[in-house]
């Protein structure tokens, strides 16, 4: 239990990703904050990381709004104690190739992956800074680092998001915060579940392992960024890809 009598906050947990990080947090000790739009989602979440024996906390939030990430960030404090750790999870996509973009689904696109983990990092960094502790990990991407066609607004929020993520390590290392970001590569969740098989064998085939990745292998990555054990290291980026960038 390695993480006993730790909180942690996850962003997009209701399903997906996220939700396989709130659950691992879960069975290595943490009592959990599921935040998301879809509070019943959420709640079924909450519910499953309470069967591991933890306490947990379902929230709806809108994290693109930053008087809702502190009011989020306030409520987990209020009735857990603390937030210890952080996981900004939560984004969403609008894929369209540039020139038929529209602006609004850029902005959509920005406001939630970019800003939304502004807005959280701001609202929770507040509690950390005065417990002297904290844990963030943003949820980065592969094509963050290496770009994709059709995905511009995506790639460009992820970018950002690990720019984020190496000035806030240099604005709280003196407060023992260490803010970290996992890139994942393709993953088989909901997202990609939705490909047609050959599109599925094409991405593998870009794959030295040969596979996609699953929830797990990313949930893994974050427990390890927020263990006791990895004080010293901030301002990285764990590529969880299978090889496919390098």
């Amino acid at each position: 239990m390695i993480l006993k009598d730790k909180v942690a906050l996850v962003t997009g947990a209701a399903q997906g990703i996220g939700r396989a990080i709130a659950l691992k947090l879960a069975a290595n000790g943490a009592d959990v904050v599921i935040v998301d739009m879809n509070l019943d989602k959420a709640q079924e979440t909450a519910r499953e990381a309470e069967r591991l024996g933890r306490r947990a906390l379902a929230l709806r939030a809108n994290i693109a709004n930053l008087q809702e990430a502190e009011a989020m960030a306030d409520e987990a404090v209020a009735k857990l104690g603390a937030v210890h750790v952080m996981v900004n999870n939560a984004g969403i996509t609008r894929d369209a190739l540039i020139l038929r973009m529209k602006e609004e689904d850029w902005d959509a696109v920005i406001n939630v992956n970019l800003k939304g983990v502004f807005n959280c990092t701001k609202a929770v960094v507040k509690h950390m800074s005065k417990q002297r502790y904290g844990r963030i990990v943003n949820i980065a991407s592969i094509v963050g680092e290496m770009g994709n066609a059709g995905q511009a607004n995506y790639s460009a929020s992820k970018a950002g998001v690990i720019a984020l993520t190496k000035t806030v390590a240099r604005e709280f290392a003196t407060r023992n915060i260490t803010c970290n970001a996992v890139a994942p590569g393709f993953i088989d969740t909901a997202m990609t579940q939705a490909l047609s098989e050959k599109v599925k064998e094409e991405l593998a085939k870009q794959i030295p392992m040969g596979r996609l990745g699953t929830p797990e292998d990313v949930a893994e990555g974050v427990l390890f960024l927020v263990s006791e054990t990895t004080g010293y290291i901030t301002g990285q980026v764990l590529n969880i890809n299978g090889g496919m960038y390098m």
